[in-house]
């Protein structure tokens, strides 16, 4: 690993304005960074420059002077010693394809987008891996746990976790991002963190369909309970440390999104429990409910992989193939008993 400069001298550039770049850099800006906002729409950069307020996203909170928000990239992230991503996991690949080349061999770069790509099944900081070839492998981290944005920009305490294969590397984004409201862990399990809060995201749907057809909390606490079984089992397939799903990134995080009222993913899923139809909930929503295409991607990865994992199952048929959930439901209910506890 190289050698890292002070924490204190970083150059940062945030990639995303919706509400969790949005907190997040402000957080940093709150700190004292001077802080480069890439942001997509216009209308949200003129609200920042004009407001300090991204009313799109982030409404209701004055954004720190030390964030400058920009529709050019190039910008944005040139020249930075540390850059954040924070785009919707399906724009993950096309966002890496337009810094590529802006980065240099000493950036650092974190994500903090939650997904599964469809197509390839990678995780968002594989896709970047893919995309930016100069950048080391030990320069890569990536920042998750249960934490909404808005409670994050109040300034609620909250507690996450940053993964890098490099303790060294994770330790100097732990103490970039720290504050007495924002405690960051370090782990060096990455792709355990990563699947933990993308795989929670199809469980929350499931918790909200639970609530929205008013089935009570055994039936939720059952459903998030055996989620964690199935997020657990695809970790292990693909080599991650199983003690992560206990940690924050793992039921820290399934807890938050399956039972908080901010949790876009609960709020399709109980809308949906409600009786409303997928495309005209989507529809009225301006920010993604990543669950929705990670669905997809988990259950045509957990088929290939050969990986139990009915709850997904049931979630993606939910959503792609019309079917009810209380049909959903009573196949969950009525499969062959079993015992509880997996061999390993």
């Amino acid at each position: 690993m190289k050698n890292l400069i002070d924490v204190n001298d970083v150059n940062i550039g945030v990639v995303g304005a919706g509400s969790w770049g949005t907190a997040l850099a402000n957080l940093l800006g709150l700190k004292g960074f001077k802080v480069d906002l890439w942001v997509f729409e216009k209308e949200v950069k003129e609200q920042i420059e004009a407001f300090r307020e991204n009313k799109v996203f982030l409404p209701g909170f004055s954004l720190s002077t030390n964030l400058f928000p920009s529709n050019d990239i190039t910008g944005v992230v040139s020249e930075k010693d540390l850059v954040l991503i924070v785009v919707p996991s399906h724009v993950m690949r096309k966002t890496a394809q337009k810094i590529c080349g802006l980065v240099s061999k000493e950036t650092i770069i974190v994500s903090a987008s939650k997904g599964i790509e469809n197509k390839t099944h990678l995780t968002m900081s594989a896709v970047l891996k893919e995309i930016l070839p100069e950048i080391p492998e030990d320069s890569f981290a990536v920042l998750s746990g249960p934490s909404f944005a808005r409670e994050v920009a109040k300034k609620l305490p909250t507690v996450v976790t940053v993964a890098s294969k490099d303790r060294k590397l994770a330790g100097f984004v732990q103490q970039v991002f720290a504050t007495p409201y924002f405690r960051v862990y370090t782990n060096n399990d990455m792709i355990g963190v990563e699947l933990g809060g993308a795989v929670k995201n199809v469980i929350a749907i499931a918790a909200g369909i639970i609530d929205g057809l008013g089935l009570g909390l055994n039936t939720r606490a059952a459903l998030i309970t055996r989620g964690l079984t199935e997020i657990r089992r695809l970790g292990l397939k693909l080599g991650a440390d199983p003690r992560t799903f206990t940690g924050l990134a793992g039921i820290g995080d399934l807890l938050l999104t399956c039972t908080g009222d901010l949790s876009r993913n609960h709020t399709v899923g109980k809308k949906i429990g409600e009786g409303r139809k997928l495309n005209d909930i989507l529809s009225e929503m301006r920010m993604v409910a990543e669950g929705v295409k990670t669905a997809k991607s988990v259950y045509n990865l957990s088929l290939k992989l050969g990986v139990e994992m009915p709850i997904s199952h049931e979630i993606y048929h939910i959503l792609y193939d019309d079917v009810s959930p209380q049909d959903a439901l009573l196949r969950l209910m009525t499969r062959d008993l079993k015992q509880e506890l997996d061999e390993q």
